[in-house]
């Protein structure tokens, strides 16, 4: 990314998300995801990496949706401190929620990698990586659910 390019995003970012707790909740979820992402980097084992990505790239996907949330929340009560607006505290928490679970995830990626790349796909538990990315996808549904009722 240029260096216009990104000044033209940091820009729009503060316009749409403001300064305060809805852009610290999208930017937390995206740096859970930048984790997740880094596991991936040199993966030799074609079966474990093409597994990872798949499960990657569906948590890549709710990014927008983060986003969705964390817009339509400043719009409906804006932050610019560290105070969450009361009338959208589980909102918020459910954000939270979702960031933590994204970078479990991404820990137990780490271990799916190491075990895989160890003792062989099979071994790998590739079905604990995508009951963690399942987590992360509940989690913003349910913030998507708790904002649609304010």
């Amino acid at each position: 990314m240029g260096l216009f390019s990104a000044a033209r995003e940091a820009r729009r970012d503060t316009k749409e998300l403001g300064d305060g707790v809805w852009r610290r909740a999208y930017d937390r979820f995206g740096r859970s995801l930048d984790r997740v992402h880094q596991i991936l980097e040199g993966i030799e084992d074609n079966d474990l990496h093409n597994a990872l990505i798949m499960i990657a790239n569906h948590l890549a996907d709710l990014q927008a949706r983060v986003r969705v949330v964390c817009v339509s929340a400043q719009k409906k009560s804006p932050s610019t401190g560290s105070d969450i607006p009361h009338e959208l505290y589980a909102v918020h928490r459910l954000l939270s929620k979702a960031a933590n679970d994204l970078a479990t995830t991404a820990q137990v990626a780490a271990m799916a990698r190491l075990d895989g790349e160890r003792w062989g796909f099979a071994s790998a538990g590739l079905e604990n990586v995508a009951m963690r990315a399942d987590l992360v996808a509940d989690g913003i549904s349910a913030a998507e659910i708790e904002l649609a009722k304010h």
